[in-house]
């Protein structure tokens, strides 16, 4: 009798273990993200952090933030930046992450270029090429649908 409850018992974990790991590819989806066969594409990791200039006035600095939060957008919009937020307060100087939807440094530098807390040295921009999900992509569309406010 023990042993029947305990085949009953074992057949129905992997019942379950085998529904769980059950893949549902879309591979309209995946095409239409540029994903891999893991669905998976290169992106770049970019480490923003305090950058040179230590003489900027608050006015001038908040200006160029005001640039900055522009430019976060612009590219948002296009779809070359997927994900960008700061950190907060640490003893890093490490100042928020990009992540661009290119797939080499040189793209990416030249899409860093065009802020202007970078121009002004605000900021410094640290590049990497970066390997994860496709799915990442599809970020910006839902904070839209989860955001009251706008930045």
């Amino acid at each position: 009798m023990k042993k029947s409850i305990l085949i009953l018992f074992l057949l129905f974990c992997c019942e379950g273990f085998s529904q769980e790991t059950e893949v549902k590819f879309d591979e309209s989806l995946a095409k239409s993200l540029n994903a891999d066969e893991y669905g998976m594409k290169k992106y770049v990791f970019c480490l923003l952090k305090s950058g040179t200039n230590k003489t900027a006035s608050k006015e001038e600095t908040q200006k160029l933030f005001e640039g900055h939060m522009k430019n976060i957008n612009k590219l948002a919009k296009e779809g070359k930046l997927v994900v960008a937020g700061p950190f907060m307060k640490n003893d890093r100087n490490y100042r928020g992450i990009y992540i661009f939807n290119v797939e080499t440094v040189q793209e990416a530098e030249a899409l860093v270029a065009t802020d202007p807390a970078i121009q002004a040295k605000l900021l410094e921009a640290e590049l990497t090429p970066w390997y994860a999900t496709a799915a990442l992509q599809e970020t910006v569309k839902i904070h839209e649908k989860i955001s009251k406010k706008k930045m």
